[in-house]
């Protein structure tokens, strides 16, 4: 038997309150149904400070509990300084948050991010929408997303 060692792995959208916390939700999720959710520590957190503190959207709260995932525990946070150094995989949802990434990533750290959609292996999209200031189909799809790119990224994490 190998021996476990843990990855650890930041989500990040512009708030923390729609995209990332779905992402951390089900990947959670998709590591606890394959039995390997001891290896990994999961969070996620924002760009931008406005939501600091706040429960995810509760249309993403409505559109997770429709498929059995809980984000009721989560709490937006913006992202550190010290998440560049604590974390091995940084996992923005969109070019834009990359972007913002980017700018505050010390040089040695930039291998460490990375599209969350660059995991999806049947997705036309590389950048997940922000469903924010849409209806309730606009989280259902960052669900989709989100679980094929969990799938895909479980998968590469597996193989390494």
């Amino acid at each position: 038997m190998q021996p476990s060692c843990t990855t650890s792995i930041l989500f990040v959208c512009l708030g923390n309150i729609c995209r990332s916390p779905t992402a951390e939700a089900v990947f959670r999720s998709v590591a606890r149904e394959a039995g390997v959710l001891d290896r990994y520590r999961i969070d996620s957190a924002g760009t931008a400070a406005w939501h600091v503190g706040k429960a995810p959207d509760e249309r993403a709260c409505l559109a997770g509990a429709q498929r059995g995932y809980d984000l009721s525990a989560l709490r937006a946070r913006q992202v550190s300084g010290s998440d560049f150094e604590d974390f091995d995989l940084i996992l923005a949802m969109d070019r834009s948050n990359m972007r913002d990434l980017q700018a505050i990533c010390p040089a040695e750290s930039t291998y460490k991010l990375k599209l969350f959609l660059d995991f999806a292996e049947k997705s036309d999209l590389d950048e997940v929408p922000d469903p924010y200031y849409g209806g309730a189909e606009g989280f259902n799809e960052v669900f989709d997303l989100a679980e094929a790119a969990s799938r895909g990224l479980l998968a590469h994490l597996q193989r390494r």
